[in-house]
C-alpha cells in the first residue's frame, strides 16, 4: 500500500495555526504557499514540518475519514518511520512499507496519549485494510 508525506512549512511558524483541512503554509519568505495535491494512490497521508536543526516532525495524519492535527509533533526517525533510502522533498514523498507506517502510527499514538481521539481509529481502519 502507498502512503505519502508532505511538507507543511517550518514548525515554529506554522504548527500553532495548523487546522484540519489546511491547504497552505507560511514560508520562510513570509508568504503563503499552497500545498500540492495529495497523491490519489496514498492511503495514509502525513503532514510534516521542519523543526530547528533540520529535524522533520509529523504534525498531521489523514486517511479517507479523518484529518488529525497533532498536539505533540513527532520527530521522524529515518529507517524506523519511513524505511531506509527515503528522502523528504518539496513534492509528496511516497512510502510503501506498511510495517514502518504502522510503527509510525503507534509512536504517534504514544506521543499524543494525553489527547486520545481519532489516531487509534485511523490505526484500526488501517489494520482492517491490511487483513483484507
Amino acid at each position: 500500500m502507498r502512503h505519502a508525506f508532505m511538507y507543511h512549512g517550518g514548525l515554529e511558524r506554522n504548527h500553532p495555526a495548523l487546522k484540519p483541512g489546511a491547504t497552505s503554509f507560511i514560508g520562510t519568505d513570509g508568504k503563503s504557499h499552497d500545498l500540492p495535491a495529495w497523491p490519489e494512490s496514498a492511503y495514509l497521508r502525513f503532514g510534516y514540518m521542519e523543526k530547528a536543526g533540520k529535524k522533520f516532525c509529523v504534525v498531521r495524519v489523514m486517511d479517507g475519514q479523518s484529518d488529525v492535527v497533532l498536539t505533540n509533533e513527532l520527530v521522524i526517525e529515518p529507517g524506523r518511520h519511513t524505511g531506509f533510502g527515503v528522502r523528504m522533498s518539496p513534492e509528496p514523498t511516497m512510502v510503501e512499507d506498511d510495517t514502518v507506517i504502522m510503527t509510525l502510527l503507534e509512536d504517534l499514538i504514544k506521543r499524543n496519549s494525553d489527547a486520545p481521539g481519532e489516531l487509534p481509529e485511523i490505526r484500526e481502519r488501517f489494520k482492517k485494510l491490511l487483513k483484507g
